[in-house]
């Protein structure tokens, strides 16, 4: 059984009876899903809990059976029925997540993913495939993507919803010397390192034209307008998607953009890993590009862009090489845990997230980004 006759035919467009499948099927294969993701986490947890597997038998089992689900078996990839529906909630155990993820200590990102006087740690892919040799210059070009797709000019008044560490941010602020940007981000870890950098004097984060709001999205709002507004990596956490685009919209002056930059997968339904559900990223939501953004009354959808899972996966790479070659000063972080099970929790996380973003050629797990306008 399966949902998609080619996975490389992105933008013929899936029928509604085709998008409702997986409901049914849910119901058809309980049974099914749950002994898959039973005897998944089972593996899972016996290598977090000392279960010695060299990293080679981990990616050969996960390069066999990934494509497998992706083109033979994708409703095994749909472990919870909450995935099917949108939740009240526009971001989801927004708390939890931070606790789990997000409110990590910061020197683990900042060795992790990278940090330099003008790109900071920056946790979304980077782009790749125009030529970049190293991690740094392939997060830059992902910048520079976004900024001409979202079609940032100088002068622009941004929003940048969930900005992490405040890269994106920063990066704009030093090309556009008359752009004025406002951050939200609930993580008070993030918070703090962006209020630390706004007292360096080579930061591009000044007073006069850089603001924190450290704020819960669900709970967010703003006085001010915004031309652009840049969500990189915060629809992932979204279980609302009409009302969090319905609550976006009321950010935007009457001409502004909104650019959303998510993880999806031409699969016609939502996903998700078991592991990464419980132990990296509570509530998280693998999208269907054909899904998202889903019709509503707020905006015109202007482009649309699918970036092949390659680029996550060289991206990936160099986190897990980072994060490797720095177990010395790692281990002596407060991550609430032992130590040694944290390590194997994050390796596993790491070198499962390469294998489902390379399987089947990154071809059907990767980035789609979307530029919408407003309605008038």
């Amino acid at each position: 059984m399966t949902f998609i006759s080619d996975i490389n035919d992105i933008d013929n467009p899936v029928s509604e009876t085709a998008l409702s499948q997986p409901k049914s099927i849910y119901q058809t294969h309980r049974f099914a899903i749950k002994l898959f993701n039973a005897i998944q986490m089972v593996g899972c947890e016996a290598y977090i809990n000392g279960l010695e597997l060299p990293d080679s038998v981990i990616r050969s089992i996960l390069n066999t059976f990934i494509p497998i689900c992706y083109q033979r078996y994708p409703f095994l990839l749909v472990p919870y029925e909450w995935l099917l529906y949108e939740s009240e909630d526009l971001a989801e155990s927004s708390e939890r997540l931070m606790r789990v993820q997000y409110d990590l200590p910061k020197e683990l990102f900042k060795v992790m993913l990278g940090e330099g006087q003008l790109m900071y740690p920056k946790y979304t892919m980077g782009l790749w495939e125009k030529g970049a040799k190293n991690l740094e210059q392939a997060q830059i070009d992902k910048i520079e993507d976004v900024i001409e797709k979202a079609q940032i000019q100088d002068g622009d008044e941004i929003l940048d919803l969930g900005c992490g560490f405040g890269c994106a941010s920063h990066y704009i602020l030093a090309k556009f010397p008359n752009c004025k940007l406002t951050a939200l981000n609930l993580s008070k870890e993030h918070c703090d390192y962006m209020r630390q950098k706004m007292q360096e004097p080579e930061s591009y984060f000044k007073p006069d034209r850089f603001t924190i709001c450290e704020e819960d999205f669900n709970k967010a709002n703003f006085e001010q307008k915004f031309d652009k507004i840049i969500a990189i990596g915060l629809f992932e956490h979204i279980g609302n998607f009409f009302e969090s685009l319905k609550k976006v919209s009321s950010f935007l002056k009457p001409e502004g953009k909104l650019f959303i930059h998510i993880i999806s997968s031409k699969l016609p339904h939502t996903i998700m890993f078991v592991y990464l559900e419980k132990y990296i990223f509570p509530r998280a939501r693998g999208w269907s590009y054909h899904q998202v953004p889903p019709a509503n009354s707020e905006f015109v959808t202007l482009d649309k862009w699918f970036i092949n899972g390659s680029n996550y996966a060289k991206t990936l790479t160099a986190w897990l090489e980072n994060f490797d070659a720095n177990q010395e000063y790692l281990k002596t972080l407060d991550y609430g845990m032992d130590y040694p099970k944290f390590r194997r929790i994050w390796r596993l996380y790491l070198i499962l997230c390469i294998a489902v973003f390379e399987a089947c050629e990154g071809e059907v797990l990767g980035n789609t980004q979307f530029l919408l306008s407003k309605k008038v």
